[in-house]
């Protein structure tokens, strides 16, 4: 995987990653948003970077969510023992890519579908859901304040 940053600034970046996650939190969920996806069924599939580099961060400080695009498809991985929820909505209208990964490896949600995401945030809960062009709900969960992700449709 090819970066553009050069080392020093490579580090800048994830030194600053971590100064943001370790702050004191004010809210009951902590996310992340980036472009490319830590982990991914999809065709670039997995990043060896950011599972090196950011990864160890989210475990850590107890990331919550993690929202990504870059790949054409709908995703929504979970691991165990991981406390980080992993989301990628790209499905938004160029080309779709196909899955790389058989979505029943590393479930609960990866489809090649055009779509868009829908986020809600209360004091309680985060309800993500992943909904087809013509409005159908593909895949819901919601995330508890003590880390809990349960699937709402699947």
């Amino acid at each position: 995987m090819n970066f553009t940053l050069i080392p020093q600034q490579q580090a800048e970046q994830l030194a600053w990653l971590e100064g943001e996650l370790k702050k004191s939190r004010t809210t009951p969920f902590l996310a992340v948003m980036g472009h490319h996806p830590v982990y991914s069924d999809g065709p670039h599939g997995d990043h060896p970077v950011l599972i090196h580099d950011w990864d160890p961060l989210f475990r850590k400080y107890k990331v919550d969510l993690y929202l990504a695009g870059h790949d054409h498809d709908m995703q929504h991985l979970e691991f165990e023992n991981h406390p980080t929820s992993f989301f990628l909505s790209g499905g938004g209208g160029a080309d779709l890519y196909g899955l790389k990964i058989d979505p029943s490896k590393r479930s609960p949600f990866a489809q090649k579908i055009y779509g868009f995401s829908h986020l809600a945030v209360t004091q309680k809960q985060i309800t993500l859901r992943h909904v087809d062009g013509d409005g159908n709900m593909l895949h819901a969960f919601a995330k508890t304040a003590d880390g809990k992700a349960v699937l709402l449709h699947a």
